[in-house]
């Protein structure tokens, strides 16, 4: 009997029916950012968007190579890119170890929960004179700024996964007389990862956020000046391209991290 040929129905329907849900998940993932700006650029061109406050794309994109040939582009990112890393770091670890504690300690959560709860409504960016005044105009305010907006998301969402762990994998640690250290090594962290995971991704996002308000005061590189800068010369293109830079960044870490979780939390791939 002959085989069917590839283009045969029957064979696409296979083949479909062969695309894993996390594979179609990726190609949607990476579909609707580009399908976003072909509209854009669409509008554009139908003169539906005015030109002068949202470029197209493409002019968007001249510009970035523009940037990108110069250095200025790859300058400022590193310089965002290394505040970003530092203030994670500054804010994530201490949360990580507070919020596992917290979720173990019922009297520890009784003291910290209020300051939490009273702290964290609070606008970061209201806050950044503040930290100007304490630690300058250098670089450690700019880290201090993103060490905060990571430190709560990180600390809430850990704090809930210790506690919706199933009290009888404590209770077993007890019975076998594990020490806090153990405990906390083989039963807390490994089941509050799923919420961890979630405080990193909301930690990345609100570091983001915070690093380019933090550079357009005070800076001198990194893409919140390059956005702040490019508003006061009116060059409309370099501000989307600050924008768009910022926008990759985040899909990138979100992507990133999609995936470190599908490895270190299998059970969540069938969802």
């Amino acid at each position: 009997m002959s085989s069917l040929p590839v283009s045969h129905p029957k064979v696409l329907r296979s083949k479909s029916k062969g695309m894993s849900a996390n594979n179609r998940d990726r190609l949607i993932s990476l579909a609707s950012p580009i399908m976003l700006l072909v509209l854009w650029e669409v509008l554009v061109r139908v003169s539906i968007l005015d030109a002068r406050f949202f470029p197209a794309p493409s002019k968007i994109f001249e510009t970035f190579v523009v940037l990108v040939r110069d250095g200025s582009l790859w300058a400022n990112t590193w310089a965002s890119l290394q505040r970003l890393f530092w203030g994670f770091l500054l804010g994530a670890i201490p949360a990580l170890i507070l919020g596992i504690a917290m979720g173990l300690n019922r009297s520890l959560r009784a003291i910290v929960d209020p300051l939490i709860s009273t702290t964290y409504p609070i606008p970061k960016s209201a806050i950044f004179p503040l930290i100007l005044l304490i630690f300058g105009l250098g670089e450690a305010s700019k880290i201090v700024m993103v060490a905060i907006g990571v430190f709560y998301p990180v600390l809430i969402n850990s704090v809930t996964g210790v506690l919706e762990i199933n009290k009888i994998y404590l209770d077993v640690g007890r019975n076998f007389k594990a020490s806090r250290w153990q405990t906390f090594r083989t039963i807390a962290f490994p089941g509050a990862v799923p919420h961890i995971m979630s405080g990193v991704k909301l930690g990345i996002g609100m570091g983001l956020i915070l690093i380019a308000i933090a550079e357009m005061i005070g800076a001198k590189s990194g893409l919140g000046f390059m956005i702040w800068n490019a508003w006061e010369i009116l060059s409309v293109e370099t501000m989307y391209v600050g924008l768009i830079v910022i926008a990759l960044l985040g899909f990138v870490f979100s992507m990133v991290l999609n995936e470190v979780e599908r490895e270190i939390v299998p059970w969540k791939k069938s969802r």
